[in-house]
């Protein structure tokens, strides 16, 4: 056998020694980890000093875990342990050890069961173990006192002294400019809008501290009317500097009592270590800028866990976090906070309500987590989280009508989007969503070897499919219709289903042209206007060709919120808006974020409609490229991916790509007979052609016209 075959099985058969040199790693119950990260960011949101828990469960790790290995030992050996929580040991010939010292303690010969059992209701259970032969890894069996026994799983902890729960991110001192100062007041500016631990230095005195915090200059100044503030209360005489919870903000007034005296303010940053992969340049400067303010306003709202907004929410939201999985693969490409929030969002079984409680977060989940395969490969992600997979699944097909369609029902909070439009009946876009979760569960089945669930997920599919179809599509409008009321069609038609079923590729090209001169171009039909769904629409522009006027309207757009001083993308914009009014939202006068992530799309557009790169195999095994300048003179930019990154540069006579791997496929369109250094370009219908990239690390020069 050879020695990669054997080091395979060696890792891979269960009760087998570890590789003595193999480091061990804090081990938990598989997506605990990510549970317990949700949760602690989860519970960080407050509202004008008071705590806001969440709308929908929360849940926390299971308090009580076991932890099983089986072990051989020709000898007795000596061990060493650590673990979160109280717990127990025994195996299984010599029952429970006592009075022994878990840093120097001896495990028995013999070929037995090793067991720990571990409690931890106000942390998360976990465990790390070493000794010569054998160290705690994912070939160990956990259980949650349910009889459940599966694999552990673990993390980047290695160190005994820092076990999972530590788990906390960087941070960075930044300073301020005082912009006003009186004996009981003081107005600063963090320069933009920015997240962190606000810091009063050298507070004294008796009474009280009012810290108001805006990411606008009127919000700070509008004192108890801001979303978040703080009450410090001080009584000591010597001056000392006082650490305050985290909050979004850029300004921050405060306002004391002339007994205390505060000699100043600072700010610890909190981020998330990333390493920015992805990159984006151009020949236009504005967009540059807006490619920049997008990236950093994605990074400040990509935390433990993926949040939509950095002041008033704070949580995840399955359908902002959908398009935070996306613009992560073109930018950090961090695999880890993805799982975090795709776990972290379903939570523990029982699963009994729609996911945040809105009926298409659920189906967003789905979808989530095939995206995150298609990017990453990472099909050992796919089987620990299956299970739940089909739990929501299930859920979700036992909640369809007597008709088989998606509606909403008690509970249910049918969203779509921030826009007036029918919420009732049998939503085309419901039914969409539904199908192409089927589509994305029989890929996971497949990828798991469920062929069961693979077929029962087609069969479905396939039903579900036509009869989307047969009820939705009208011949009278060459469009989707909105929904169906008892049973009954209505002439409302919106833009969501229609784009919709071009980016999830769910229509032939013949109507996807239909569709493009009857909605999408059409000025008549309903405007979308939130950041949200026109992350969306604008890629269903680009799937059509539109590049140009995608172009047009992210300078427009994005352009505008920079002209007011923006320094991070607002949850929504209307340009007719003025003064305060931009501030407003849900009827609080500064209830709308101004760090939103679904805001920072352009990070994604650039990089997947712009350059043009996207897998067309789990893990860019396969990939294409098909740029388009959409009006730009030039571009260049970088798209990470599992295997290195792909760089990309086209002016309007030439293209230059460095590849990753042997799977690329450049695509692109020329009026005349292009010509390249390496390979052979094959020319197709309608003056495009393509080029296979099938050396690695190469770079390969098109000319065209």
């Amino acid at each position: 056998m050879k020695k990669s075959l054997i080091l395979f099985a060696l890792f891979t058969t269960l009760g087998l020694q570890a590789i003595s040199a193999q480091e061990a790693k804090w081990i938990f119950y598989p997506g605990e980890f990510e549970i317990w990260a949700a949760k602690k960011i989860s519970q960080q949101r407050t509202e004008r000093n008071q705590p806001h828990p969440t709308m929908w469960r929360l849940d926390a790790p299971f308090g009580q875990i076991g932890f099983r290995k089986q072990m051989s030992l020709a000898k007795p050996e000596q061990a060493s342990i650590w673990v979160d929580g109280r717990y127990t040991i025994e195996t299984s010939i010599t029952g429970h050890l006592f009075d022994f010292d878990p840093l120097n303690f001896t495990l028995p010969a013999g070929e037995y069961e090793f067991v720990v059992l571990v409690e931890n209701f106000n942390g998360l259970p976990s465990i790390l173990f070493k000794s010569e032969s054998y160290v705690s890894d994912e070939t160990w069996f956990t259980d949650s006192h349910s009889r459940d026994y599966i694999q552990a799983s673990s993390a980047h902890f290695t160190d005994p002294a820092f076990p999972p729960s530590t788990y906390a991110l960087e941070t960075e001192a930044i300073q301020c400019t005082v912009l006003e100062s009186s004996p009981t007041h003081m107005l600063v500016d963090f320069g933009k809008n920015t997240f962190g631990f606000p810091i009063l230095h050298g507070a004294k005195g008796d009474g009280k501290i009012m810290v108001y915090y805006g990411e606008s200059k009127e919000e700070a100044l509008a004192e108890k009317l801001a979303e978040t503030w703080d009450v410090v209360t001080i009584d000591r005489a010597k001056a000392e500097n006082d650490t305050l919870d985290t909050k979004a903000f850029r300004y921050i007034q405060i306002v004391k009592d002339p007994s205390v005296t505060v000699e100043g303010i600072s700010a610890l940053y909190e981020y998330l270590p990333v390493e920015y992969r992805g990159s984006f340049t151009s020949s236009d400067e504005l967009i540059n800028r807006i490619y920049d303010v997008s990236m950093y306003t994605f990074h400040l709202t990509a935390r433990e866990c993926h949040l939509d907004g950095i002041k008033r929410d704070r949580w995840p939201w399955s359908g902002d976090a959908l398009q935070s999985y996306l613009m992560n693969f073109y930018t950090f490409f961090d695999e880890d906070v993805n799982k975090r929030t795709l776990w972290g969002l379903r939570g523990h079984e029982p699963f009994k309500t729609h996911i945040n409680f809105i009926l298409d977060y659920s189906f967003y989940w789905i979808i989530g987590v095939y995206y995150h395969y298609i990017y990453t490969a990472d099909a050992e992600f796919v089987k620990r989280i299956y299970p739940r997979m089909v739990g929501t699944m299930d859920f979700c097909i036992g909640r369809l009508n007597e008709n088989g369609m998606v509606q909403g029902k008690s509970g249910d909070w049918v969203f779509v989007d921030w826009a007036p439009i029918s919420k009732d009946g049998e939503l085309s876009f419901q039914q969409l969503l539904l199908i192409q979760s089927l589509k994305t569960m029989k890929e996971c089945a497949d990828i798991v070897g469920d062929k069961a669930t693979s077929d029962k997920m087609q069969q479905l599919y396939d039903e579900k499919f036509a009869q989307f179809d047969d009820a939705f599509w009208s011949d009278k409008f060459n469009a989707f219709i909105h929904t169906r009321v008892n049973g009954e069609p209505t002439d409302e038609i919106t833009r969501y289903t229609n784009m919709f079923a071009i980016l999830f590729d769910a229509v032939s090209d013949q109507r996807k042209q239909i569709i493009k001169e009857s909605v999408i171009l059409n000025n008549d039909i309903l405007p979308i206007t939130t950041p949200y769904m026109k992350f969306y629409e604008l890629a269903a522009l680009c799937e059509i060709g539109e590049h140009a006027q995608v172009l047009s309207f992210v300078k427009d757009y994005w352009g505008d919120m920079l002209n007011l001083g923006a320094t991070t993308f607002w949850e929504t914009f209307d340009p007719t808006e003025s003064g305060e009014k931009h501030y407003e939202m849900y009827g609080r006068p500064f209830g709308k974020s101004l760090c939103h992530a679904w805001g920072a799309n352009p990070v994604y557009l650039f990089g997947r409609y712009f350059m043009g790169v996207y897998p067309t195999a789990p893990g860019y095994k396969e990939y294409t490229i098909a740029p388009a300048l959409g009006g730009l003179k030039w571009m260049k930019g970088s798209v990470p991916t599992p295997q290195g990154d792909i760089k990309v540069e086209m002016t309007q006579k030439k293209i230059t790509v460095t590849t990753v791997g042997t799977g690329g496929t450049l695509k692109f369109k020329s009026k005349n007979t292009p010509k390249t250094n390496l390979g052979t370009i094959v020319k197709g219908d309608d003056n495009e052609y393509t080029l296979k990239l099938d050396r690695a690390g190469a770079t390969y020069e098109v000319t065209y016209k």
